[in-house]
């Protein structure tokens, strides 16, 4: 495993520092320290020999960070053996707030991100890894109620199934985060929760490995998503979601049948729509049943009646040139693992693929170009300026930036699908360009009255 570090010099200090405030927090009290597992805590070694480091400097800024919140740590029932544990050896890893800070500019198109998601090499090892994983599988899909196609095809977009669970230590990209400030209460919380997981002898501390941003193991649950969701399936006493595929899998199902998953009940399907249909019914707040859609000339794909499905909303990813899927509570359940209407979608036709269904049969409108994120921003300046609120341009695509877009689009007489392509934003920034070169003139016409 590579380990990334700015130095062995925060290290070093932030366990020297955690000894001195468990010292102090022992003086308090007359409990016996409790002694980890894995090893032995003196207090001889707490016992600071080194000249007191500058405090000036930013390693000793994230050392005191880290004694500061030893205390909140202590006080909240982790106990001494387990903070020795996560800080003697704790690392400030700048790489972490490089990506915590950045935003790419540039984005991907949801057909682009579903050729990789859905690829056919992932559907053929998705599905020999639901061969393999036979019958365990199928006793954890029953006993939730979760299809095992399905978790399956979470743990292949999660991690490729288990090959690619990230480098970084846990603990170490919590507290980066938390010292460094953007997102301190947010990375405090699941730091305290990872503290938890190692005390509760889950998994060793160096086998706490994940992404940049906490989220662990095959299944990339966040700790405090682990606390509450993580399961012992094989009974070994350990809720092991980086080395235990029954853990892993229970895990996932237990997190989709507390979170509201329907048994029994499809995500959604492919539909084809009506000439003239009203755009402005794709809408994710406007659900209602299958049958309410039928009446309005929705059909499946190839034109049979709609299946039942209560509490369906349509979805439409690429707009109105592209595939219309109508979606239901289940496709919902999958947004609580992750809140991205193209992941939920990715998610639901890999585990469609294999089981063994079909492909997306309507075509992607792949000539299209995505907007990068300044040209969103962009977009989102100009309709705010045509009375068109999409709140604070930020360059991300979200409900009131849709919303607004759509009233622009109905306003021109355009299908109001809500969907920002390069004709669009063109549209709209000559217009913007058109305005400011009013107003100037208009300016520059009553400075010379």
């Amino acid at each position: 495993m590579k380990k990334l570090s700015c130095s062995t010099t925060v290290a070093r200090s932030a366990g020297v520092l955690v000894c001195v405030v468990l010292l102090m927090l022992a003086g308090c009290t007359s409990v016996p320290t409790p002694v980890s597992r894995d090893s032995t805590v003196s207090t001889a070694d707490a016992t600071p020999t080194r000249a007191a480091p500058d405090p000036s400097s930013p390693d000793q800024a994230f050392t005191d960070w880290i004694a500061r919140f030893s205390v909140r740590a202590s006080a909240a029932g982790i106990d001494a053996a387990t903070l020795h544990l996560a800080f003697d050896d704790v690392h400030f890893i700048p790489r972490v707030v490089e990506l915590d800070r950045a935003q790419p500019e540039f984005t991907r198109a949801v057909w682009d991100y579903l050729d990789s998601a859905v690829s056919e090499q992932r559907i053929t090892r998705g599905q020999e890894k639901l061969l393999q994983l036979r019958p365990a599988i199928d006793t954890i899909a029953a006993r939730y109620g979760v299809p095992a196609e399905v978790l399956v095809a979470i743990w292949g977009i999660e991690s490729n199934f288990g090959t690619n669970v990230g480098d970084i230590p846990t603990i170490d990209a919590l507290a980066t985060l938390g010292f460094e400030g953007r997102r301190e209460a947010w990375a405090s919380t699941q730091l305290l929760a990872a503290l938890k997981i190692l005390q509760n002898h889950d998994i060793d501390r160096a086998q706490m490995i994940g992404s940049w941003a906490g989220a662990m193991g095959q299944t990339q649950f966040l700790p405090s998503v682990f606390l509450a969701y993580a399961v012992d399936a094989d009974g070994d006493g350990r809720r092991d979601i980086w080395g235990s595929d029954a853990d892993v899998m229970a895990s996932t199902a237990n997190f989709l049948a507390r979170s509201g998953w329907q048994a029994n009940q499809p995500w959604g399907l492919e539909v084809s729509l009506p000439p003239g249909f009203d755009y402005a019914l794709a809408d994710a707040k406007l659900r209602q049943p299958s049958a309410a859609w039928a009446d309005v000339g929705v059909q499946t794909i190839d034109h049979a009646p709609l299946p039942p499905l209560a509490e369906s909303s349509l979805l439409l990813p690429a707009g109105a040139r592209g595939p219309a899927f109508l979606v239901g509570a289940n496709f919902r359940t999958i947004l609580r693992y992750n809140n991205a209407a193209s992941y939920a979608l990715a998610v639901n036709l890999l585990a469609q693929r294999i089981a063994g269904g079909p492909a997306v049969q309507a075509a992607w409108p792949r000539d299209l170009k995505s907007l990068t994120r300044s040209q969103l921003r962009e977009l989102q300046t100009a309709l705010n300026a045509r009375g068109f609120d999409c709140g604070t341009p930020d360059g991300m695509m979200g409900p009131a930036t849709q919303r607004g877009l759509r009233q622009y689009q109905d306003s021109v007489g355009q299908p109001a699908d809500g969907y920002p392509t390069m004709e669009l934003y063109n549209d709209l920034s000559r217009s913007m360009a058109a305005c400011k070169v009013a107003s100037c003139l208009a300016k520059q016409k009553r400075t010379t009255r």
